[in-house]
């Protein structure tokens, strides 16, 4: 009813399982990045007046997904200080990519949040996707 948007999920990812510090070309993370973290930057910036609107126009109170929001879905593997829990599997394209989608999120609520709009990067833990293994 021309209230604005509510809730942007960002979803959308890459991910290249062999891509070790020795393998990885710079063709392979910029496609990832590009993505992974440009991806969920674009599709705020094409939103953000629709999130805008509904956040004015809320009678909610503080941030919250039911007035305005932005999730981005991330991982544990984007975590620099958990790095060392999960290097096991090094990824270095889309754990970089993630890292960087962690810092864009973090400009974003520190950005956005003034507007009303809740921004928060999540880690949904294993899902079952073309990403993750069949365990």
């Amino acid at each position: 009813n021309g209230m604005g948007l509510n809730l942007l999920i960002n979803n959308a990812g890459i991910y290249t399982p062999a891509a070790s510090l020795e393998t990885v070309d710079a063709e392979e993370m910029i496609r990832t990045y590009k993505t992974n973290a440009v991806g969920p930057m674009l599709m705020a910036q094409a939103f953000l007046p629709l999130l805008k609107k509904a956040a004015r126009e809320s009678t909610e109170k503080g941030l919250s997904c039911s007035k305005a929001a932005i999730i981005n879905i991330s991982t544990i593997m984007g975590s620099i200080e958990k790095t060392p829990e999960s290097f096991f599997k090094p990824v270095i394209s889309y754990r970089c990519s993630k890292a960087a989608l962690n810092m864009l999120t973090k400009c974003q609520a520190l950005t956005y949040g003034e507007a009303g709009i809740l921004c928060v990067a999540l880690h949904p833990g294993w899902v079952k996707t073309d990403m993750g293994s069949q365990e």
